[in-house]
């Protein structure tokens, strides 16, 4: 078992571009208002940054396991969903609602089926039921099942990635702490969008949104790799 100060000695200067990108976000601080492409640039910078992150393992570690490769892609498509939203109140919020399903597809496949835990999968499919009927009465029109649609799907990826999680004993791993707390904070940043879009404004919303968008997606791309040991060579999570 890797410890944690080896996590952050290894993985931690490949995440310092990540971090100043965040915080380029935040200190800018563009108006919502004025969407342009430059606040979408600034907005997408920490996801182009993570794919770096990944990068930085090497492109062959990337081909050679299917699960890294799926959480890239992921990736990818967070980043242009995520410049679609720069312009939802010019009518492109469906648009971004359509690049994170695709996201969160890729995530579930890259997290597995195994071990299958189906009591996580029932608390998980109860309590997306229940977000959803907050949800409903507020919603019209293609929202009804788009966000249903969506919530399955978020909700599913949440499921595979806290499947594995082990919280006690001596097997638990922090790839698996790593994917579950990042799908966990996913679906928080998630509801507050839908919360403050269809049914009421939450306080610091946009603030809310991003801090726990950003610290999802950097947990998640962490849950595929492994510290380098003492022989130099790369782990992989649970996921392959």
């Amino acid at each position: 078992m890797v410890s944690p100060v080896t996590v952050v000695k290894s993985e931690g200067p490949k995440l310092v571009p990540f971090f100043k990108a965040t915080c380029i976000y935040f200190v800018l601080w563009l108006p919502a208002s004025s969407p342009s492409w430059f606040s979408a640039l600034i907005k997408c910078l920490p996801i182009f940054c993570l794919w770096l992150f990944l990068l930085a393992h090497g492109l062959s570690f990337l081909l050679a396991h299917p699960s890294a490769t799926r959480i890239f892609v992921g990736l990818v498509f967070s980043a242009v969903g995520d410049a679609f939203l720069i312009w939802q109140d010019q009518g492109y919020f469906v648009h971004g609602l359509l690049m994170f399903a695709v996201t969160h597809i890729l995530y579930a496949s890259a997290f597995g089926m195994q071990p299958l835990a189906l009591q996580r999968g029932l608390v998980i499919a109860v309590l997306s039921g229940l977000c959803y009927a907050l949800l409903y009465p507020y919603l019209s029109g293609p929202y009804i099942y788009l966000v249903g649609a969506y919530e399955a799907l978020i909700g599913f990826m949440g499921w595979r990635a806290m499947a594995g999680l082990r919280l006690v004993g001596a097997h638990w791993r922090w790839t698996e702490l790593a994917a579950g707390s990042g799908a966990l904070l996913f679906i928080i940043s998630d509801l507050t969008i839908a919360i403050n879009k269809f049914c009421f404004p939450v306080p610091y919303s946009r603030a809310v949104i991003m801090a726990t968008y950003y610290a999802a997606q950097m947990l998640i791309a962490l849950s595929v790799v492994e510290s380098r040991d003492l022989g130099g060579n790369l782990g992989l999570s649970k996921v392959d």
